[in-house]
Order: C-alpha cells, then sequence, then structure tokens
C-alpha cells in the first residue's frame, strides 16, 4: 500500500496556483490559463516537461519579455544621455558665462576710459562677441574671417578720430586703410598673437559640446534598436519560462543570464572601441582648456588685448598716418575742421581696464573644478557597451558564477558553457542566441560611423584646425537632438561636442590610450539605472 501510495502521489498533478497569481499580476487575464499542470508538448520556447504554460501564455511571456528588456536598455541609455546633458549644460553655461563677462567688462572699461567713443563705435565690439557666440554655436562662421574683419572696422573708426582733423575720409579711402592691417601693423602684434589663441579656445570649445551633443544623439538612436526574435526567445527562456517550469525562486545561472546578454547586444558592443575612441579624445579636449593660456584666461584677457592694440595704434599715429599716406594717398583736404577733439584725446589706459575687471568670485565654476567634474563623468561612461550585460546580470539578478541551484535554460542544475566574448564575432558560437554575425545592425554600424566622424574632428580642434560640425550627424538638431533644453528635460529625459607668449599680459581670473576594463566591472552609475531589471526578475 505504501508503494502504491507513493506513486498515486508522483502521479498527481501540481497546482499551477502560483503561476496563476503570477500571470493576473501582469495584468492577464486567466481564461485558459491550466489550474495544474499539463504536458508541454505544445511548447516552442521553453522545456517542454510538464508546465503551467499554453501555447498562448507562452506567445504572451514572450512578447512581455521583449517589451520590458527594450524598455530597460532605453531607460539605460536615458540614463546615459542624462549624463551627457549635465555635462553639456555645465560646460555650455561655464564657457558663455566666460564670453558674457568678458563682454561687459570691455563695455564698462571702454565706456568708463572712452566715453562717447566707445558708445558710437560700440557696435564693432558688440559683432565681435556676437559672431564668437555663433561660431560657438556652430554657426557657419569663419572664426579667422571675424576677427580680421574687426580689426579692419576698428582701424576704420579709429583712423577716423585719430587722424588730422583737416582731411575728408571718404568711404572709399577707409577702405583702402582697413586694407593695409596686415602689412602696416596699425595694431602691433595683437591682432597676430590672439589669433591662433581665440581660434584654438573657441574650436576646442565647439568641438567638445559637439562631442556631447553627437554622443547623446548616438545613445539615444543605438538604445532604440528593437530585440531581434531569436533573442526575445533567449529573453523568455531566461525570465519567464522557469515560471512555466514550476521554477518560478530560481535565479538564472550567472554565465547563463551573461551569454544572453552578450549575444543580445552584441551590436551594442561592437560601439566599443570607437566609443572609447571618442571618449578618449574628449578628455584631451577638455584638458586642452587648461593648456596655457588657458580658455579662460584667453576669454577674460580679450578687453584688455584689445586696450593694448587701440593703445598701440594712438601711440604711434603719426607714423602710421604717414604710412597710410604713401600707401593710398593724401585725402582732399575739408572745408572746416571737424569738431571733437576732446573724443581723439582720448586715451585708452591698459592698467586700469585690468583693475576696472574683476569677475565675481561668486559666479560660475572655476576652470578646474570644470575640467574635472566633466573628465570624472566621461572615464564613469567610457566602457559603457561592454560593461552593460554585466550590469544587467548583476548579483541581485542571478546566482553565484559556481552555483549548481540556478537556472540554466532547462532545469535547476549548473551552467556549463563558457561565457562569450564582447562584440558580434564573438558570438559565432553563442549556445543562447541564435546570431547571424555576417548581418550587422545598419542602424548602429552607421551610429559608429557618426563617432568616427566626430572623433576625427575632435582631433582636428586638438591642432587648432577649424572644422564644420554641420553635418555631423543626419539629424544632429532639431527634436531628434541627443541634447535639450529646458523643461523638456524633466518631461521626456534627453534625446540623445603660440607665437610670442613672453610679452603677452593677461588678466588671470581668481579660482572660482585607453584603458579596458573587464566585462564584469561595472560601475556603479551603470548599474544603478538596470536595477529595474533585478527587480523583474526577482519577481518572477
Amino acid at each position: 500500500r505504501g508503494f502504491v501510495g507513493l506513486l498515486l502521489i508522483a502521479s498527481t498533478p501540481r497546482s499551477c496556483l502560483d503561476v496563476r497569481q503570477f500571470y493576473s499580476g501582469k495584468g492577464f487575464t486567466l481564461n485558459g490559463v491550466p489550474q495544474t499542470e499539463i504536458s508541454g508538448e505544445h511548447l516552442r520556447i521553453c522545456p517542454q516537461g510538464y508546465t503551467c504554460c499554453t501555447s498562448a501564455m507562452e506567445e504572451t511571456l514572450s512578447n512581455l519579455s521583449r517589451r520590458e528588456f527594450e524598455g530597460l536598455v532605453r531607460e539605460a541609455g536615458r540614463s546615459l544621455q542624462a549624463s551627457l546633458n549635465t555635462q553639456y549644460r555645465s560646460f555650455d553655461t561655464y564657457f558663455t558665462d566666460l564670453l558674457n563677462r568678458s563682454e561687459r567688462s570691455l563695455q564698462d572699461s571702454f565706456l568708463a576710459t572712452l566715453g562717447s567713443l566707445y558708445s558710437k563705435n560700440a557696435p564693432v565690439f558688440q559683432d565681435l562677441y556676437a559672431d564668437l557666440r555663433r561660431y560657438y554655436r556652430g554657426s557657419a562662421v569663419n572664426l579667422e574671417e571675424t576677427l580680421n574683419d574687426f580689426w579692419a572696422r576698428l582701424l576704420e573708426r579709429l583712423f577716423k578720430v585719430s587722424s588730422l582733423p583737416q582731411y575728408t575720409l571718404t568711404d572709399d579711402y577707409l577702405e583702402c586703410v582697413a586694407k593695409q592691417t596686415e602689412t602696416l601693423r596699425p595694431f602691433g602684434d595683437v591682432p597676430r598673437d590672439l589669433k591662433p589663441k581665440v581660434t584654438r579656445a573657441f574650436v576646442a570649445a565647439r568641438s567638445f559640446v559637439q562631442g556631447l551633443t553627437v554622443s547623446g544623439e548616438v545613445v539615444r538612436k543605438v538604445s532604440q534598436v528593437p530585440l531581434s526574435p531569436e533573442c526575445t526567445r533567449a529573453m523568455m527562456k531566461l525570465v519567464y519560462c522557469p515560471h512555466c517550469r514550476g521554477l518560478a525562486s530560481v535565479k538564472p545561472c550567472a554565465n547563463y543570464c551573461r551569454n544572453v546578454m552578450k549575444g543580445c547586444l552584441a551590436n551594442q558592443a561592437d560601439l566599443d572601441t570607437e566609443w572609447q575612441n571618442l571618449v578618449d579624445t574628449m578628455l584631451q579636449v577638455a584638458s586642452s582648456f587648461s593648456a596655457d593660456p588657458s580658455v579662460d584666461v584667453v576669454i577674460y584677457s580679450l578687453p584688455i588685448r584689445i586696450s593694448e592694440a587701440i593703445l598701440y595704434m594712438q601711440e604711434n599715429t603719426e607714423v602710421f598716418t604717414s604710412k597710410v599716406f604713401q600707401a593710398c594717398g593724401t585725402p582732399r583736404v575739408a572745408d572746416t575742421q571737424s569738431s571733437g577733439s576732446e573724443e581723439r584725446k582720448k586715451r585708452v589706459n591698459p592698467a586700469s581696464t585690468a583693475m576696472e575687471y574683476k569677475p565675481s568670485p561668486t559666479v560660475g565654476v572655476p576652470l578646474e573644478m570644470q575640467i574635472s567634474d566633466v573628465s570624472s563623468k566621461l572615464r564613469e561612461m567610457q566602457q559603457y557597451w561592454v560593461q552593460l550585460p554585466a550590469a544587467l546580470c548583476n548579483s541581485k539578478v542571478a546566482a553565484g558564477a559556481a552555483g549548481d541551484k540556478c537556472w540554466n535554460g532547462m532545469t535547476k542544475a549548473r551552467y556549463l558553457p563558457e561565457v562569450m566574448g564582447d562584440g558580434l564575432a564573438s558570438q559565432i558560437n553563442n549556445p543562447e542566441v541564435e546570431i547571424d554575425i555576417t548581418k550587422p545592425d545598419m542602424t548602429i554600424r552607421q551610429q559608429i560611423m557618426q563617432l568616427k566622424i566626430m572623433t576625427n574632428r575632435l582631433r582636428n580642434a586638438l591642432n587648432g584646425n577649424d572644422v564644420d560640425f554641420q553635418d555631423a550627424s543626419d539629424d544632429i538638431s532639431g527634436s531628434g537632438s541627443g541634447m535639450c533644453t529646458g523643461e523638456s528635460c524633466a518631461r521626456s529625459g534627453p534625446r540623445v561636442i603660440v607665437p610670442k607668449t613672453d610679452s603677452t599680459r593677461y588678466y588671470n581670473p581668481p579660482e572660482n590610450k585607453k584603458v579596458k576594463g573587464t566585462g564584469t566591472q561595472t560601475h556603479p552609475s551603470i548599474l544603478l539605472p538596470l536595477l529595474s531589471l533585478a527587480t523583474l526578475l526577482l519577481r518572477r
């Protein structure tokens, strides 16, 4: 009787109560869900033993696993975009503040020293700063032409008020005067000395913010790549097949989880090389901001350098005027002398200008702190794409690597296959995901190319070479931009950048190759947005 009783107990189907509660908790109807286990020959993904899952349930849970995984990848991408967007806003605020304070200093000091002479010619200086801002924002502004035009216009205005009043200066004559800027050097060495410094500072700044923008756009597009049918099957088998087998409390084996993630994120992992190259180059650009002369010193010192140039011309007016008469001819004598001799007596005192210009220590962030912070954040995200599978399979999701009481895709037992490498080519023998390594995802390949292009432009910027960023991405601006501004970020998340130095005086503002880690090293900043997957699997 005892033996027969054991047979009867063994043959009694197990209850599906736990699966019914789980399935209902996911928001699905219980119509057709078995009360007790049934034969599993109908299953196409999960092992075909006794099961509590019908074909319809398997399909429903498979679609759910796809949506949840795609949502987790997008959420991880939004977290990375948010970090990039924060760095963009931080640097952009810092740099535009530098420009604004430099312009305010020029206005205040020049108005105090030149009075109405400055007021009448203020557009010359305002246009310079406006063009510099437009260039920084990515407009098609030729920086060299902007600087040349500024000095030419300034020369026209100063020559007009500084030359002998008995002459009438026509527009054609003043145009001839402006053309003498390069040959006669009316402003001394200042224009020639300032040009490479300003160019290097602005090219580096513009390329840096553009690098942040392109990075965010790449993350946005890659994070929206849909899961393949093969990966949908693999995710279903990893996440929900244990429920169908009555093993809801058993965690997936760690290496099993990693193989699934490495297979399903293989194309994304192929971003790693160019992503790291881009981050490395951005770190070099960030470091260049503090090179002598630093970006903040160059921009802070613009008013002083311009005042030095004006003073040089004023002190050499007679010599310069004589050379202009030789080059352009002697202008016609005026009928009456022009008034305004007091304005012509105005002189710029660079020392007083420097004393006038003292940026508030409470505004902005010291350059070194800015560089340190942005560099730290960039290093944190440098290995994001190859660390993502390990982050998804963190210790809260998968059992220990050597555990034999974990879900191995078939039952509760040890997982024997080795862990695959990173990238598409390494998945040729992945036992968990069927992948055609000859057919890479074209969206991701396009983004790899965008990373290469941006890296090359950043390298040009390191050498001070002006580059055009208008085609850095197919849709780098507009609603698809990798960066967002204002309240839209909070609502939807980011949509996801020298000769003669010995005689140069600057105002110093107050203090206000690639190393690859292992695939299992996961930075905390990457783990945090991915813990929802842990919750998902723990609640199976």
